[in-house]
């Protein structure tokens, strides 16, 4: 009867695990088909976490649109509008002329990454383009696009 017990249980747990890993947003890839929206890569790494990859589809607008097509929610400093401090309420706000702060990023599949030089408001991204944002000294995402 243990025995049954025991087997049931570890048959149960299995297939949670199976489930939990399968609806897991973090295990999401790039856009597919390839050109079908922007790839958007969250590294939370220097929050304590790890990189989410997300898909934005078809042609949003800017980069705070393909930020937001892709699931993430982001938050402005009232004093710096514009200026993202926050991504999914990731760190508490800091004073952008900090050590650390939101960088933006853009590459091409297979690519490396290029610092943004324009803000994510007023940037549009390619469908089939990479998106990439990393909290830390203005350091890259540690996954690649």
């Amino acid at each position: 009867m243990i025995r049954r017990f025991v087997s049931a249980l570890s048959a149960l747990v299995l297939a949670a695990g199976l489930t939990v890993a399968v609806a897991s947003p973090a295990s999401a890839a790039a856009c597919s088909p390839a050109g079908s929206g922007v790839t958007v890569i969250v590294d939370f790494t220097g929050t304590g976490g790890s990189p989410s990859t997300q898909c934005a589809s078809g042609d949003p607008a800017s980069g705070l649109a393909a930020l937001t097509g892709a699931g993430f929610t982001y938050g402005f400093p009232p004093s710096f509008p514009g200026f993202v401090c926050k991504i999914n309420n990731q760190p508490t706000c800091t004073n952008p002329n900090g050590s650390a702060y939101w960088s933006y990023w853009h590459g091409t599949p297979g690519g490396s990454w290029t610092y943004s030089s324009s803000g994510a408001g007023s940037y549009n991204p390619a469908p089939g383009s990479v998106e990439g944002w990393s909290f830390g000294a203005g350091t890259a995402p540690t996954v690649g696009p």
